[in-house]
């Protein structure tokens, strides 16, 4: 006797499992443009490395003899891997199965894949494709809902947040619980022939009486601006490759630094272009974009949510090897004033940072919070002061270059508590940007001037001069006025000096990172 028959029957239901929606519903994805999700796990990590759990539970049929006869997969497929040589768990829906809407073995597969990152310690990632729950799934005899007992879903949904990085990608159509587990990330992507939302196209029809498409609802050029995603890739490889980019920064968890990569840029390198960059006519804008590409290691600057908030840069770079978190004004844009949006965009950057431990850089030109009735309606000041209180009250090493403008409360959102403050020759800094403060301080000497345009003009230059940042630096208000040229090296001393203090500040923070 041996247990040969019950080896083969495991054989066949794992056979089955790689077959998962079986040959013609994999025909389908095919043709939608669409892997399946053992192919987006394949081309996510290294070659090889994919050690599945589960890959034997399901729906499995048997005859009287107890012969296996049929067999449907759990849909959602989970296991441990290496991305670049650091293990991560990772897992996704299969769409090949219903749709990516969960069966049985799927939905507790799909649980228990925070359980996997949050026991190994280790980044996350999701690939989503499919729906929430059916409404058959709860038609059926026997105990309907959770247990009392049983922790909440999210609970480990969050914890993950505040302890290893998370990213995720909408691959397919993505609704309902998906959708709310794909935003639930620290770096978020879909493909350009994906589809994000709450309700389905039915749903929305059926609830509000309008005809929509999934495209009108959810596409990529709804949520490039909503937020909703940090970034929209053309296909599927190029969103994986974004998640593989986006976790070369991060550590594995919040117990350990980010990872030091080789660097070939000299740390002493000072671009000429960079003494001319900044316009001395003031109302003249610049490029923020090549400012930053001039000074971090070369090519290393990833940028997220460009459409989203777009007054404010933000994404993560390196300095001589070392991760930073980045953010800066883009004058091309409302003039780089703060909009709610872009002040949810740095606040969210700035608590990322926190939860990982990368020192942040801001390069400033802050002209203040937008005003109007348009940024009063979004609610620009709520959401503006919370990204100023996130720097305040962050401990991270924090290195502030003073480009150009420095203005109002926005401005306070450019310092952290222990800031690292140097200034350029061009920068500026006041209560209010010095037009609509000379008008506001001196509308009644200006009014009643034999030339008030004149008078203005002759004001605005003698202000200007006193905002020079040379008076600061004499006073010791900042750390150093610098030739511009010399910004890299500054930054990349004070980036090696303040691994001591990011090691001080290792492990979880006492706030859970929200999305």
């Amino acid at each position: 006797m041996s247990w040969q028959r019950q080896v083969d029957d495991l054989n066949a239901k794992r056979d089955l499992a790689l077959k998962q929606g079986g040959d013609e519903a994999v025909a389908r994805q095919h043709a939608r443009g669409h892997l399946t999700i053992r192919e987006r796990i394949a081309a996510l990590v290294d070659q090889g490395s994919f050690a599945e759990h589960g890959r034997g539970a399901g729906g499995a049929e048997r005859d009287e003899a107890g012969n296996l006869t049929d067999f449907t997969p759990g849909n959602y497929v989970t296991g441990l891997a290496k991305i670049d040589d650091r293990l991560v768990a990772v897992g996704g829906e299969d769409f090949t199965v219903r749709g990516g809407s969960p069966n049985a073995a799927g939905l507790r597969k799909s649980v228990y894949v925070e359980q996997l990152a949050l026991q190994f310690q280790v980044p996350l990632v999701r690939i989503h494709e499919g729906g929430g729950g059916s409404v058959t799934g709860s038609t059926g005899k026997g105990p309907v809902g959770s247990p009392v007992y049983e922790k909440p879903r999210f609970q480990s949904v969050a914890q993950c947040m505040t302890q290893v990085p998370v990213a995720t990608a909408g691959l397919g159509p993505v609704a309902g619980l998906p959708a709310s587990r794909l935003v639930a990330s620290h770096f978020s992507v879909m493909a350009e022939n994906a589809q994000v939302m709450i309700g389905g196209p039915a749903l929305v029809e059926r609830a509000l009486g309008k005809p929509i498409t999934k495209e009108e609802l959810g596409g990529p050029k709804v949520h490039a601006k909503s937020g909703v995603v940090d970034a929209v890739a053309k296909d599927e490889a190029a969103a994986l490759g974004l998640i593989r980019r986006f976790l070369s920064y991060m550590p594995r968890n919040v117990w350990e630094l980010p990872p030091v990569a080789a660097c070939s840029d000299p740390v002493d390198r000072c671009d000429d272009r960079l003494l001319s960059l900044v316009p001395t006519e003031r109302r003249h804008a610049f490029d923020m974009r090549k400012l930053i590409a001039m000074v971090v290691d070369e090519g290393s600057f990833f940028e997220f949510a460009r459409a989203y908030g777009s007054a404010l840069i933000t994404g993560y770079a390196r300095l001589n090897g070392r991760p930073v978190a980045l953010f800066a004004n883009d004058g091309r844009y409302l003039a780089g004033a703060m909009t709610a949006e872009a002040a949810q965009k740095v606040r969210r950057l700035i608590e990322i940072a926190e939860t990982f431990h990368l020192p942040i850089v801001t390069f400033v030109d802050e002209p203040g919070f937008m005003i109007g009735p348009g940024a009063e309606a979004a609610g620009a000041i709520r959401y503006g002061t919370s990204a100023v209180l996130a720097a305040a009250m962050c401990e991270n090493p924090w290195a502030t270059v003073v480009v150009r403008k420095n203005y109002g409360v926005a401005g306070a959102a450019h310092y952290g508590a222990n800031a690292y403050v140097l200034g350029w020759p061009s920068a500026e800094m006041g209560a209010l940007p010095l037009e609509g403060g000379v008008a506001v301080a001196f509308r009644r000497q200006i009014a009643a001037a034999d030339d008030p345009v004149a008078e203005r003009a002759r004001l605005e230059a003698d202000m200007a001069a006193k905002l020079s940042p040379n008076a600061r630096a004499e006073s010791f208000a900042m750390h150093e006025l610098i030739d511009p040229r010399e910004t890299r090296p500054y930054l990349c001393r004070w980036v090696e000096w303040s691994e001591g203090p990011q090691r001080q500040l290792l492990g979880p923070k006492s706030f859970g990172i929200r999305p």
